[in-house]
């Protein structure tokens, strides 16, 4: 059996002492990822690659003159087609021995693992991810194959023998796959989720329709460029276009056995019910996040400022794990808020696939509404420490640059503390007794993640112990919420957060893509 590890790819040039060669190959990379932007890209249905001529554009979100492909605008037939082909396909695949499903899965890993580089130039352009985020992305991806892959044969393909006190029956236990699955990805993840949830599906024996999000549909493109010629015809399918067309034909059709679903809780709970309406089915979701960190008057305020501004603001808050509220305890507020401005005055700004910058645009004209729409409330109804503007210089005008912004002084629950807003927004509360600050965190329609910095450790374990949410970290200064870690860290959510209680990169996924079959034979 082959052994998991991850990638980890940034944390290993840091280690090493191997960044200059990082950025060596990062800056190559991105000369080579330049030639590819402005394509026409295909989708891909049954085994073909299939162009069109109603096309959208996906543009760069740090610059809007900056094209990066065009791709379909696939219709209602287009997605029939492809729901259709994977339905065909679901018995050959299936009936693969899992060994030989497994193997495609690290090929593609492998492949992965070779072109990261590239794979992650692409991405700071597509999306906005500085270098070492997308990165992230990337390495998450490679990780979620092979994981999965280890997970499968760890768990001899999920059949198991079992006992029955009679010697004439022989029984095991064998899990099975449900058949077709639409995956829905989002923006910001857009390799790791898109082929995290696809390879979920695929490995256990399920047949895929990806439908990637329309703002970062490249990045998953390589992934199933790569897989579709390698596994039976009809087995994954890439469909692109809007959500109102293509998810909502994969949420209607009654030949899709299972949807993996990653967004926002409005679309995943309007996307559950309408699924499930009629019959019982599988609808794994996960759906973002209003995450609390707890900054007590016993912690190491240097590791609490570090750990906060990057969970708040890396990605531009764009993660469904992101800091978006700090409640901090009366005797060190001063302090703290003090150190966390002055830290976020000096985020670095610019173009994301450039040496050294921090915070790179948010990703489209809508999040940066949205962002107006927040200032305007919060200085009207809170108190504005930093940032609350768009950014308009030469340099961003072409982009969706905002300012990284902290509020404090809101009314307790006002609707900036409550609705996630996805954006590098940060909301500041004092409290006085630390039970307060556990009962204002966990006050909240979402449990994805948490954090805390205290050197008490009475204190940590009434926080593990109380904190209603399904990730949850320690005096974690590299983030207080945000970069969980495949196997190490499973990823999942409580309340309206997600729909299942089992995290994606951990032991207990797969099994939602399968269901139990007991077998026996009678001598």
């Amino acid at each position: 059996m082959i052994e998991f590890q991850n990638e980890f790819t940034w944390g290993k040039a840091v280690s090493t002492s191997s960044i200059q060669e990082f950025h060596e190959k990062f800056e190559k990379s991105l000369d080579d990822a330049k030639k590819e932007l402005g394509k026409k890209y295909p989708i891909i249905v049954n085994g073909k690659e299939i162009y069109s001529d109603e096309n959208f554009t996906v543009n760069s979100p740090a610059n809007t003159q900056i094209k990066i492909a065009e791709f379909p605008k696939s219709s209602i037939s287009d997605t029939n087609n492809a729901i259709s082909s994977a339905k065909n396909a679901f018995e050959e695949w299936s009936g693969m021995p899992f060994q030989k499903r497994i193997k495609s899965f690290r090929d593609c890993a492998d492949y992965f693992s070779s072109k990261k580089f590239f794979l992650a130039s692409i991405m700071t352009f597509e999306n906005g991810k500085n270098r070492i985020e997308a990165m992230g992305d990337v390495d998450e991806a490679i990780d979620f194959m092979r994981f999965y892959a280890y997970q499968m044969e760890k768990n001899d393909g999920f059949c198991k023998q079992t006992y029955h006190p009679s010697p004439n029956e022989k029984t095991q236990v064998i899990m099975k796959p449900y058949g077709v699955w639409g995956i829905i990805s989002p923006f910001n993840f857009p390799s790791a989720i898109a082929i995290g949830m696809s390879t979920g599906a695929l490995i256990t024996g399920n047949t895929v329709v990806l439908k990637p999000a329309s703002d970062t549909p490249l990045s998953s493109f390589y992934f199933a460029k790569y897989l579709f010629s390698k596994i039976p015809v009809g087995a994954i399918n890439f469909v692109t276009g809007s959500g109102s067309i293509v998810g909502k034909t994969l949420i209607e059709s009654q030949s899709v056995d299972g949807i993996a679903f990653t967004g926002s809780r409005e679309v995943g709970l309007r996307g559950f019910q309408e699924f499930t309406k009629t019959t019982t089915k599988p609808f794994i979701s996960e759906m973002g996040g209003k995450n609390p960190t707890i900054v007590t008057k016993n912690a190491d305020l240097e590791k609490a400022v570090n750990g906060v501004m990057n969970a708040a603001f890396g990605y531009g808050g764009q993660k469904c794990s992101a800091c978006s509220r700090v409640y901090v305890q009366n005797e060190i507020a001063d302090k703290f808020i003090e150190k966390l401005v002055e830290k976020t005055k000096e985020i670095k700004i610019g173009m994301p696939w450039e040496k050294d910058v921090f915070l790179g645009p948010i990703i489209n004209s809508d999040a940066k509404s949205k962002f107006e729409d927040a200032s305007k409330i919060a200085k009207t109804d809170g108190h504005i420490l930093t940032g609350g503007s768009l950014i308009k210089t030469d340099l961003f005008e072409n982009g969706y640059f905002v300012q990284p912004t902290i509020v404090e002084k809101l009314p307790e629950g006002h609707k900036l503390m409550k609705e996630e807003l996805f954006l590098p927004f940060l909301c500041v509360q004092r409290y006085e007794n630390f039970d307060d600050a556990i009962k204002l965190a966990n006050k909240s329609e979402y449990g994805l993640t948490a954090g805390i910095f205290s050197e008490d450790k009475n204190q940590l374990e009434e926080f593990f112990s109380k904190i209603h949410s399904g990730v949850v970290y320690a005096n974690r200064s590299a983030s207080a919420t945000t970069a969980a870690l495949v196997s190490s860290q499973p990823f999942v959510g409580w309340k309206n957060s997600g729909t299942t209680g089992k995290g994606a990169g951990g032991e207990n996924y797969l099994q939602q893509f399968l269901r139990t079959q007991t077998q026996t034979h009678c001598d």
